[in-house]
């Protein structure tokens, strides 16, 4: 098999791993590639796609039988392997050809988490030791591999990920029977203890080893099984407090078996705008100071489709509005719909020279025709607004309409 054959075969299996980001942490010292704190350059394919990370599998061949996967073992699909200076080599000529500026790499699992976990050990240092590679290298650690070999890949690689996959230990044991929630839970938590490690060291001696300066990061697949949204976000939220992760990305279920435990393809249309309503809340959570229980409940535990979650939740505390944009502190104007945390920093500042009115938050990013039912300047609101409930859920979920177009979905469902 050539090595284009396999890249065909490996870059196409890896378009269900979505568990990637672009950022990065500084390197210095080698003699090829960079990569800053702000993320990786960019470049673009022909069709406009972004390629700046070669994203791609060490290999197909997989000894698990996880039903939700598609390069599992049972199932019968081309396989391909690349060798470590192979994939090291492209990784480097796609580089100096200016593709990419760095590499995403994954795995299934081949002969044993060890023996795969060393194969990509190898990548890694090919390219660090032998090339002299600084850029972006991002790195998935194998459950189940010897914690000296994830401890090796966190001092080669800027970022490493563990998938948690599927929301629960019931639905792991019966999708993925040969994977173990503790498999899983020890490496994040053995990267998380490295990474403070590294940092503490790095604050006494500035030479110190980094161990994975980019941090670590999950994913979750959405709709494989039948966990809630609630249960989803509580999950998500406990993590990012446990192992200080960077990101949880959501992956929308692409039916890719038969199993009778999962979804039956027949009809089924991937949970794009699901998985787009998870990614609202994750961000509410990172950034909105806000908590899951806060967002849902047991009660109420799926999020709204027609409406993004924090004006659903706005729609929800009523009691709390309107806000008067002069006096609010910070955490109260982020919780405003359309009020941002640049345009809330924005409105801090400039209210200390004058009076804000609608005028001058519209210049100031906020977004008004959500926020106007929610905020006062000086006391007064939109002049002949008419704030009813009902109503003004009307026009939120009319501003929402664009983005649930069908094309929407359809795009999305072309990406994969």
């Amino acid at each position: 098999m050539t090595i284009a054959e396999k890249l065909t075969i490996l870059t196409d299996a890896a378009k269900y791993d979505v568990a990637c980001t672009s950022s990065g942490g500084d390197r210095r010292g080698g003699q090829l590639g960079k990569t800053m704190a702000a993320g990786c350059c960019h470049s673009f394919s022909a069709d406009g796609r972004c390629i700046s990370l070669l994203k791609v599998l060490l290999t197909n061949v997989c000894i698990y039988d996880c039903q939700y996967c598609v390069n599992r073992t049972s199932n019968d699909l081309p396989r391909a392997m690349f060798t470590p200076r192979e994939l090291a080599e492209l990784t480097i000529d796609f580089y100096r050809r200016n593709y990419i500026e760095g590499l995403f790499l994954s795995s299934a699992v081949v002969r044993s988490p060890d023996y795969t976990a060393e194969l990509m050990i190898r990548v890694l240092a090919l390219l660090r030791e032998e090339f002299g590679f600084t850029g972006y290298l991002h790195a998935k650690a194998i459950p189940g591999a010897d914690p000296a070999l994830t401890a090796r890949l966190g001092q080669l690689a800027d970022r490493l990920s563990v998938n948690i996959e599927l929301p629960s230990a019931k639905s792991l044991a019966l999708l993925a029977p040969d994977k173990k929630k503790e498999a899983i839970l020890d490496p994040m938590g053995q990267i998380r203890d490295s990474i403070r490690q590294a940092k503490a060291e790095r604050q006494k001696y500035r030479h110190a080893p980094a161990f994975a300066p980019a941090g670590q990061s999950t994913q979750m697949i959405v709709g494989a099984s039948g966990e809630s949204d609630y249960h989803i976000l509580k999950l998500s939220e406990g993590m990012y407090r446990k192992y200080a992760l960077k990101r949880v990305f959501f992956s929308a279920y692409i039916p890719v078996g038969t199993s009778p435990h999962l979804p039956s393809p027949v009809g089924f249309r991937p949970p794009l705008l699901r998985e787009h309503r998870l990614y609202q809340s994750d961000w509410l959570l990172r950034f909105y100071h806000f908590q899951a229980d806060e967002i849902l409940s047991p009660d109420l535990p799926h999020l709204d489709p027609l409406l993004d979650p924090k004006c659903a939740w706005a729609l929800n505390h009523l009691e709390q509005f309107p806000v008067e944009v002069n006096t609010a502190d910070y955490r109260t104007l982020l919780r405003v719909p359309g009020i941002g945390v640049v345009s809330a920093r924005r409105i801090l500042a400039a209210r200390q020279w004058r009076s804000l009115d609608l005028d001058s938050l519209k210049k100031l990013g906020v977004v008004l025709k959500r926020a106007q039912y929610f905020i006062t300047c000086s006391g007064r609101m939109t002049p002949g607004l008419r704030v009813r409930p009902e109503g003004v859920r009307r026009a939120l979920t009319a501003l929402e309409a664009p983005a649930l177009a069908p094309q929407y979905e359809q795009l999305s469902i072309a990406n994969f």
